[in-house]
């Protein structure tokens, strides 16, 4: 390869038997320790194997399978051979003119399919080389003519098709995805992978190197996959290539890296320790495969550090005769075998015969069982999309989850749910008791478990108290001083929006006379810009569903199908709240709900179908970009038809929420499983493309800091910019409470009272001539904040909302509407006028304002004699 390995030093006699004792009495390793264990050899690797199959077996006994090693029974259909990468070592990649045909054919892969479903396999394991058609004229000619826009489309379409006419699971193995990708691929296959392969960065930058040239091998990428797939509860296999031209060092780091992804989001359901094999007409032709030897230690040390949870395989045929060691070493799978097709990705190397494995298995006096695709334990929400289950279930053996002895299987229908929307389901009331009987508990019983590791989670934040004193900062930035802020202000008073970063966190961290001057100035700002007018708007919130599994560490609204206190609309139910809200003078409803997992692409539609035929002439402001982009995913239409849709539906304006903090590093940290803020951007710019406009939030004062918030600030005034698309800026305090990442120690209690005038102050400056409207939530700051900000440059107070469920659920303690009077209420002590809005900010008709006069902004069957109570039912 022309590539010189860097010398790694050579642990002593003495380090090996220190961190073989550690090994030995259960101790957890770090990085160095597992360095220094990948070198045993002889007597050494001897003990180092027993400690791992110590731990291997009490993992199985804890699993109830003790003494199994289980297997896959799979059909390899490749795909295609084409991708846009040029690894060194591999030969199942090709070239166009090599092959009869880009892709393989629908009716070639169920050809396959269907004789593998004949033998008795379960898995379709499908094998493509990443993106083809990037690099490739004849794979996209191919696509083009066949009718799918890209290789993941066509992909999809033939995992459905095996579903469907043959009844095999499919496992796709597509390489990098995005997580766009993971939404659109989840509903269709029920497990996927990708080998990390190794996290040494020189091997990909290094000219020479193996992953040298390949655009898909960079480990930053691909970690960010293992990451994306956690988000998105696909579970997933991953796993290192040893050999390739790693150090030892290098190789425990890509086991460590894979432990934290893992425990951060519970998504890796199994870890393949595969040693390379060099392979004629390849540029690593040359190259020694690594040792068998060297194999088991590695498996033994990825045992110890991964866990007795973790299912660890290594692929059989590339172990020669060396059954027992590489048992013996902790390994619990051999992974996926066939009797139909070769290992394409190995050719030279056949399958074991499968009665022959067992065999083997048995000579280390352990037992082979098949097992499906997916794992046992991952047989559940949200990692089994509710249109799959029907097809596991089918050969699942219920008592265990692993492969139902004698199972055929047989092909079953994929579909969307049908039907539309369904019917009403549990605790449908939840809009007006949160108020008089409270949540249930203030934690879901599945907490220590749906959000991933919290320590694991807490080792993205940083040190407590780098942020100034608030627990949870993700980045810290140094306290400014109060000449800064005097310049800041002399700054902002000739060009509000001119200021710059440093300025704006200087402002943000303005206190006492300062922060008055700052208050002032922003007011001052206000009244040139909109008038002295507050505004609000008579609305109605319909939050659809509670029930989610995207998993957000924020968010105390969601909930299982299952609990207590989790419910869904019907239709009709849906209907009749609007139809309440207009006969109570209301120009909107707001309607957004939970990611369910039954929920077809297509109910977004039924929804607001249903509104505006109930009530023609009521502004429907709809869908938050995670429903947007969920619904382009399951439906699979692309976000730009989707929202055409929708708005031929009804939809007027969509929620800029989801948004929260516009920086993935916090919002891996806040939301575990949302759209990153990439996704979040196309939504709003495709809408605003389209003509339908939208609001812009900020969800701020957990794990984030100042910094952040002006980072925020900047991408929704350069969006802004270029499409002119926002009606106004909304800023939501995080609300902590019940939110489980305040109840896990990790956030802070919310921004405080100073804080939250800095930031609705700098916020009118920095988006000064770009949105005119600034809007504070008196959901969430309750009377006295309100007028705190509507003194520093708030115009807008929002809606009487007549239900708002998602932020009583997470503690607030300020009601779930607000009527009229209790508005002008709130703002009388400003002496401003209060002013009836619609959405976009005109004038409602005299016949809105006389039915909202008459209603007092709230319907009768929401405000009916109801007191407030505490947030927990007694």
């Amino acid at each position: 390869m022309g590539m010189d390995l860097p010398p790694a030093p050579v642990p002593t006699a003495s380090a090996i038997r220190r961190a073989l004792a550690r090994a030995r009495d259960g101790k957890p390793l770090d990085e160095a320790e597992a360095t220094v264990l990948l070198h045993a050899r002889g007597e050494q690797l001897a003990a180092l194997a027993r400690h791992a199959g110590r731990v291997r077996d009490a993992g199985l006994a804890a699993a109830g399978r003790p003494g199994l090693i289980t297997y896959s029974r799979k059909v390899f259909i490749p795909l295609t051979r084409l991708c846009r990468d040029r690894c060194g070592y591999c030969t199942f990649v090709t070239v166009p003119g090599r092959l009869e045909s880009p892709y393989l054919s629908p009716d070639q892969v169920l050809a396959i399919a269907r004789q593998g479903a004949a033998l008795g396999c379960k898995e379709a394991l499908f094998t493509l080389g990443d993106q083809p058609e990037d690099r490739w004229r004849q794979a996209r000619d191919w696509l083009d003519a066949s009718g799918y826009d890209s290789t993941l489309s066509y992909l999809r379409a033939m995992a459905v098709r095996v579903l469907e006419e043959t009844g095999l699971l499919p496992h796709l193995n597509p390489g990098v995805l995005s997580w766009q990708d993971f939404q659109r691929l989840k509903p269709v296959a029920p497990s996927m992978g990708m080998m990390l392969e190794t996290t040494a960065g020189r091997l990909f930058t290094d000219k020479g190197g193996p992953h040298y040239g390949s655009p898909d091998k960079d480990p930053a990428v691909r970690l960010r996959v293992l990451e994306d797939a956690g988000r998105s509860a696909v579970p997933f296999t991953t796993g290192i290539l040893i050999g390739i031209g790693e150090t030892p060092a290098e190789r425990a780091e890509s086991i460590f890296a894979i432990r934290r992804v893992a425990r951060e989001y519970g998504g890796i359901q199994e870890v393949i320790v595969q040693n390379f094999r060099a392979k004629p007409d390849t540029r690593m032709r040359g190259v020694p495969d690594a040792g068998l030897e060297d194999l088991a230690a590695t498996i033994a040390v990825a045992r110890l550090v991964l866990g007795p949870a973790m299912r660890i395989q290594a692929p059989p045929n590339l172990i020669g005769d060396q059954y027992r060691l590489v048992l013996a070493a902790g390994i619990d799978d051999w992974g996926g075998v066939s009797p139909l097709t070769p290992d394409h990705v190995n050719p030279e190397r056949p399958w074991p015969q499968i009665d022959a494995l067992a065999a083997r298995t048995a000579e280390a006096g352990l037992t082979l069982a098949e097992r499906l695709t997916i794992y046992p334990g991952y047989q559940r929400e949200p990692w089994l999309d509710p249109r799959l289950a029907g097809h596991v279930a089918a050969l699942a053996d219920p008592a265990t989850g692993l492969a139902r002895p004698r199972a055929r299987p047989a092909g079953l229908p994929w579909q969307e749910p049908d039907g539309g929307w369904g019917e009403a389901a549990g605790r449908t009331d939840l809009h007006v008791t949160i108020d008089t009987a409270g949540r249930t508990a203030d934690r879901r019983d599945d907490f220590t478990e749906v959000y991933g590791d919290w320590a694991e989670v807490a080792t993205r934040l940083a040190p407590a108290g780098a942020g100034g004193g608030a627990r949870g900062a993700v980045a810290a930035g140094p306290a400014p001083l109060r000449r800064d802020v005097a310049a800041a202000l002399r700054a902002a008073e000739r060009d509000p929006a001119g200021i710059t970063d440093r300025q704006a966190l200087a402002l943000l961290g303005a206190d006492g006379p300062e922060l008055t001057a700052l208050a002032a100035l922003a007011d001052s700002v206000r009244r040139d810009t909109v008038g002295d007018d507050i505004t609000y708007v008579v609305t109605r919130n319909i939050n659809f569903t509670n029930v989610c599994y995207t998993g957000c560490r924020f968010c105390a609204f969601a909930q299982r199908r299952t609990d207590a206190d989790a419910y869904t609309l019907s239709l009709g139910q849906i209907g009749d709240r609007a139809a309440e809200a207009w006969q109570a003078g209301a120009t909107e409803v707001c309607m957004q709900g939970g990611i369910h997992p039954d929920l077809p692409g297509t109910a977004y539609f039924d929804i607001a179908a249903e509104v505006r035929g109930r009530c023609p002439d009521l502004h429907i402001h709809a869908f938050s970009p995670m429903e947007v982009m969920n619904g382009s995913a399951r439906t699979g239409l692309p976000v730009r038809e989707w929202l055409v849709r929708a708005r031929e539906a009804g939809v007027g304006s969509l929620p800029g929420t989801a948004a929260e903090i516009l920086d993935d590093d916090v919002r891996w940290v806040l939301t575990k499983g949302k759209l990153p803020a990439a996704a979040w951007t196309e939504v709003i710019t495709t809408a605003h493309g389209l003509g339908i406009p939208t609001t812009a939030t900020m969800m701020y004062g957990h794990v984030d800091t100042p910094a952040h918030w002006v980072a925020h600030l900047r991408v929704i005034r350069r969006i802004q910019e270029q499409t002119g698309g926002f009606t106004e800026f909304v800023l939501l305090p995080f609300v902590h409470a019940s939110a489980p990442i305040y109840l896990a120690g990790l956030a802070r209690p919310g921004p405080t009272r100073r804080e939250n005038r800095a930031v609705h102050a700098v916020s009118r400056l920095m988006l000064h001539g770009a949105i005119s409207n600034i809007q504070c939530s008196w959901v969430k700051l309750g009377p006295d904040g309100c007028r705190d900000v509507l003194c520093g440059g708030v115009n807008d107070i929002g809606g009487t909302l007549m239900e708002e469920t998602i932020s009583r659920m997470a503690g607030s303690a300020h009601g779930s509407f607000k009527t009229i009077s209790d508005l002008a209420g709130l703002v009388a002590p400003t002496g401003r006028p209060l002013r009836q809005r619609t959405t976009l900010y005109g004038h409602p008709p005299a016949e809105r304002l006389a039915a909202a006069a008459a209603s007092d902004g709230v319907c009768e069957s929401v405000r009916a004699g109801r007191p407030t109570l505490p947030l927990l039912a007694p």
